[in-house]
């Protein structure tokens, strides 16, 4: 079936099953303009045909997907084009899986970030095996979780999705089926048979209950209380100055704090704000403010300043401007919240 994206994403029709597979193992299945227009195109048409009961995405390779083309978004912002039509297109795709109207199965065996869990996380079953990670590690390259990170995050418990936005740190399968963001776990070994059995009956509810196999969490309790007790404060400083206040004796706090300190400070303050919002907020709500944000950061410096470090000088140390949380004005960070006009971005 041909749905655009070339090489890049193939669609398949599998007897009740419109079956998605990200085909960049080589860039880690990087999401790119043409997969996310593509993907689109699908869902627009599968939603609408009676013989497509369930839509699987799945990928090969050992990630799932790495996130964006952060690359290309780079180059095309430094060169003064940014690729702004890239992110409203993925934003829109977000927000129809979200709201898509039979069930959408994100099968995910290897690593899922950034671009990549907007095409699987707002969907209706997000089934992970023993060998997925998850991770939203934008704050850590001058950006901020996007893709829908605002709808997804703020709904887990104990202040889990605060941390994970505003640290990046990675998670297993367990603290990923503990926390909500999962909601099924299965074993690798057991995908073929998996997809054979979604084919046949088009019904993951049914079919998942003869594969699910109960993941352990892996962070423990005193962790998760310690998560709760330093993300949940009135404001980003006190986060900061609780962590700062236990570090001394507590190695979760001095590792975490340490963790934070390398973020972009820009990143941290506009992280909280969006992830705190997000709480009240629709979908649709979440995409537009999210794409304000993003607009004003490929405009700002930290974004291709933490590009550079990461991936063109690999393992360079990055310069933030401004260099800390203190220095960050509030109506800086009131600014990337501003309303667009005539370039907000619409269903």
């Amino acid at each position: 079936m041909d749905f655009g994206g070339g090489d890049e994403i193939r669609f398949e029709r599998l007897g009740r099953a419109g079956v998605v597979t990200l085909t960049r193992p080589q860039a880690l299945n990087a999401v790119t303009h043409r997969m996310v227009q593509a993907l689109d195109k699908a869902l627009h048409a599968w939603e609408r045909d009676d013989g497509v009961e369930v839509v699987l995405v799945k990928a090969e390779g050992r990630a799932f997907s790495a996130g964006g083309d952060i690359l290309h978004i780079y180059e095309a912002g430094r060169a003064g084009k940014p690729p702004v039509e890239f992110f409203a297109d993925e934003y829109r795709l977000n927000a129809r899986i979200n709201s898509f109207k039979k069930p959408y199965v994100a099968l995910i065996d290897g690593i899922v970030m950034g671009g990549g869990v907007g095409i699987s996380f707002h969907g209706s079953h997000r089934v992970m095996t023993e060998n997925a990670q998850f991770a939203m590690p934008e704050v850590g390259i001058g950006f901020f979780p996007d893709v829908g990170a605002s709808h997804l995050l703020p709904d887990l418990g104990g202040c889990f999705g605060m941390y994970l936005a505003l640290t990046g740190n990675r998670i297993r399968y367990g603290d990923a089926l503990w926390s909500g963001l999962a909601t099924h776990t299965i074993k690798a070994e057991d995908q073929a048979s998996f997809l054979d059995r979604l084919m046949l009956t088009g019904d993951p509810e049914s079919v998942l209950r003869g594969f699910f196999v109960q993941a352990r969490r892996e962070s423990d309790r005193p962790t998760l209380e310690a998560i709760s007790r330093h993300f949940n404060q009135p404001s980003l400083q006190d986060v900061v100055d609780s962590l700062d206040r236990a570090a001394g004796t507590d190695e979760f706090a001095a590792k975490t704090l340490a963790t934070m300190r390398t973020r972009s400070p820009t990143s941290l303050r506009v992280a909280w704000r969006q992830i705190s919002a997000g709480l009240t907020l629709s979908m649709d709500d979440c995409m537009k403010m999210e794409f304000r944000i993003l607009n004003r950061m490929l405009a700002g410096h930290d974004f291709y300043e933490g590009i550079r470090a990461a991936i063109i000088d690999k393992g360079s140390k990055p310069q933030w401007r401004p260099a800390s949380l203190d220095a960050v004005a509030e109506a800086d960070v009131e600014a990337y919240f501003a309303p667009l006009g005539e370039r907000e971005l619409e269903a």
